[in-house]
C-alpha cells in the first residue's frame, strides 16, 4: 500500500506513518498532523480503529501493517497505543512507535486498568454506557462520553466549535475492549516515544510517565488535553519525524 505525496520525496524514501486513534476519537482527528506530515514528505495512513476489542482491533491494524510497502512508524492515540503495542509486536516492518497521551501495556493489563491506577482521571465518570445486541444472540456495552462533559474533559484546549464536532462524530468503544488484557507489549523490542499531555484528564499524565518510563521510551512534555492532536497537531508531527529520522535506516 502507498500514499500519493505531494512532495517529491518517494515511500521508499521516508517510512509510512500509520496513525491509530483511541475511543470517542476517529481518524479526522488526526487532520492536522497528517498535513505537517505530508508537508515534510512521509505517507501517511490514518486508520479506522474498531474499538470492539483489544486482540480483534489489534488483528485489524496488523492487516493494515502487512499491507504498507516498507518500513513504517506506528503512533497511537490513548486506547490506540494499547491497540498499537500488540499489533506491531514481532512486525519485522515496524520501525518505531509513538505514543500520543497513550496507553504502554504490559502483557497481562487492561487499559481500564491502567486508566483508574493513578489519580487525576475524570473520564470514567463522565460515560455513558448503551447497551446493544451484540448479533450473535448477546448484548455489548458501548461506551460514549456525555455531550455536556465532553469538552471539559477530552478537549479543555479545542476550539468549542471544534469540539462540538468532535462530539458528533465521537466512536464509542465497548467496555470490553478496555477490560480486556494485553497479550503482547511491541515497546519491549521496538524504540518507543512518548508525549505526555500534562492536562490529561481521561489518561492522567502521572500514568503516561509511569508507562514510559517502565518503557523506556523516550518522553516529552506538553501542556496539553487528551485531544492533543487536534490542539497541538504540530507538537505531535514534530515527534513523530522525530522518531522517524532516529530510527532511519
Amino acid at each position: 500500500m502507498t500514499i500519493d505525496n505531494p512532495t517529491s520525496a518517494t515511500p521508499q524514501e521516508k517510512p509510512t506513518v500509520v496513525l491509530v486513534h483511541g475511543a470517542f476519537a476517529e481518524s479526522a482527528s488526526w487532520n492536522g498532523v497528517i498535513e505537517r506530515l505530508r508537508d515534510e514528505g512521509y505517507p501517511v495512513i490514518a486508520t479506522a480503529n474498531p474499538l470492539r476489542g483489544l486482540s480483534d482491533d489489534a488483528l485489524q491494524l496488523r492487516s493494515v501493517l502487512d499491507h504498507v510497502d516498507g518500513p513504517t512508524v506506528v503512533v497511537g492515540h490513548s486506547y490506540g497505543g494499547s491497540v498499537a503495542s500488540v499489533a506491531a509486536d514481532g512486525h519485522p516492518g515496524v520501525r518505531a512507535l509513538v505514543y500520543v497521551g497513550s496507553f504502554l501495556l504490559e502483557e497481562g493489563e487492561s487499559t481500564g486498568e491502567l486508566a483508574g491506577r493513578f489519580p487525576g482521571n475524570e473520564l470514567g465518570a463522565a460515560l455513558e454506557p448503551v447497551t446493544l445486541p451484540d448479533g450473535r444472540g448477546g448484548t455489548v456495552t458501548d461506551l460514549y462520553i456525555q455531550r455536556d462533559k465532553f469538552r471539559a474533559v477530552f478537549a479543555a484546549d479545542v476550539a468549542p466549535d471544534v469540539a462540538e464536532l468532535m462530539v458528533a462524530t465521537q466512536r464509542p468503544i465497548t467496555s470490553d475492549a478496555l477490560e480486556e488484557k494485553a497479550t503482547a507489549a511491541a515497546w519491549r523490542t521496538i524504540p518507543s516515544w512518548t508525549l505526555v499531555t500534562r492536562q490529561d484528564l481521561a489518561v492522567p499524565a502521572e500514568a503516561q510517565v509511569f508507562m514510559a518510563r517502565r518503557a523506556g521510551s523516550a518522553v516529552v512534555e506538553v501542556d496539553a488535553s487528551h485531544a492533543v492532536a487536534v490542539s497541538r497537531p504540530g507538537v505531535v508531527a514534530d515527534l513523530i519525524v522525530e522518531a522517524a529520522r532516529a530510527t532511519a535506516g
